[in-house]
C-alpha cells in the first residue's frame, strides 16, 4: 500500500475567508474523525503580507481508494454544497508515496 496524499491551493472569492473557514476546519476535523483512511488533513494558511484569499490543503491517505471513501462521505458532500461557491479557482496537486 502507498500513501495517496495532495497539496490544494484555493483561491476565494473576494470576501468569502470568514464564511469559508469554519466550514474547510469541520470538514478537515470531520475526515480525520470519522475516515479511517484520511492521515492527515492540514488547512494552511499564507503569510500575513501574502494574499489573503487563498487557502492551502495538505491532505494524506492510506490510498487513492480513501481518497475516494472521503469525496463521498457525508461532511463532504456537506461542505462541497455551502463552500464551493466561495472557491474562485482550486489547483490540485496529487502526490503518491513509495
Amino acid at each position: 500500500m502507498s500513501q495517496f496524499a495532495l497539496f490544494v491551493t484555493l483561491t476565494l472569492e473576494p470576501g468569502s475567508k470568514e464564511e469559508f473557514m469554519p466550514l474547510i476546519q469541520q470538514n478537515a476535523a470531520s475526515s480525520l474523525a470519522d475516515e479511517a483512511g484520511c492521515q492527515r488533513f492540514d488547512v494552511l494558511l499564507p503569510r500575513k503580507d501574502d494574499n489573503e484569499n487563498t487557502v492551502y490543503l495538505y491532505e494524506c491517505y492510506d490510498d487513492k481508494d480513501a481518497f475516494v471513501a472521503h469525496q463521498a462521505a457525508p461532511h463532504y458532500i456537506q461542505f462541497s454544497e455551502r463552500g464551493g461557491a466561495m472557491i474562485a479557482n482550486s489547483d490540485v496537486v496529487m502526490m503518491a508515496g513509495q
